[in-house]
């Protein structure tokens, strides 16, 4: 199972909110590649950037931060936040993002995030899937749409979907567990590769996500807040 570490970029400094809320976030740090490179110094391979005004502004804003990251570290990057058009994913891809991730694009332009599928390939796209009490939230989670987050997902793993990042809105930034039993049902329904998303607290929760059979897990607050070490991380990756 990857171990995925999530910096959230807020006006060019790492960030995190709780339950994607504005109005919650605090700073952890005003450099994100310091952040990186912290990271990958520690053995860590992966990187979740979710850049949180791309999100708000419904455009890519933080690619050079993109490129920093990506240019001075070796860590494999995918990226997501305000992804609507040709263009941020050509902008995207070109800051050197490994994979990008479509959420609100694939619920409300879903000929446009199929067309992305094909032309870049299932293992550049990952599907976005955030769901609140199962219902699948669009707009950075502002707006909730009625459609079921299994079923959301289902139906694109039938158009070639492979990688789904799946976040808990109600678990996020919370540190209290993670929705082991949501994720058992997706990954029984779809086959998908998923990446589990939201609520992490401890190591245990990790040992649990990979029994389950999640590809991957990302991770931010128990990091940022002393609830896993790095050196744990590392042990875990290694064991």
């Amino acid at each position: 199972m990857r171990i995925i570490p999530a910096i959230d970029i807020l006006g060019g400094k790492c960030v995190r909110l709780t339950k994607g809320d504005y109005s919650t976030q605090k700073i952890y740090n005003d450099d994100p590649l310091e952040v990186a490179k912290e990271f990958e110094a520690n053995g860590i391979q992966y990187l979740h950037v979710v850049d949180l005004d791309g999100a708000r502004s419904k455009h890519i804003v933080n690619h050079k931060v993109l490129r920093d990251i990506t240019s001075k570290t070796s860590l494999k990057t995918d990226f997501g936040g305000g992804i609507k058009s040709d263009e941020d994913v050509r902008i995207a891809f070109e800051n050197g993002a490994m994979q990008i991730t479509g959420g609100s694009v694939a619920v409300q332009q879903p000929g446009t995030f199929r067309q992305w599928l094909d032309r870049y390939g299932a293992e550049k796209i990952i599907l976005g899937a955030d769901s609140n009490n199962r219902k699948i939230a669009t707009h950075g989670w502002i707006r909730q749409s009625e459609l079921d987050v299994a079923d959301f997902i289902s139906g694109y793993a039938k158009k070639g979907i492979v990688y789904v990042i799946c976040t808990d809105i109600q678990k996020d930034g919370m540190l209290q567990g993670t929705s082991n039993e949501l994720y058992r049902e997706i990954i029984e329904k779809t086959g998908v590769k998923l990446v589990a998303s939201g609520g992490v607290s401890s190591i245990d929760d990790l040992i649990a996500l990979k029994q389950l059979g999640c590809d991957g897990v990302i991770t931010g607050k128990a990091i940022y807040e002393g609830k896993i070490s790095l050196h744990e991380l590392r042990e875990f990756i290694d064991g």
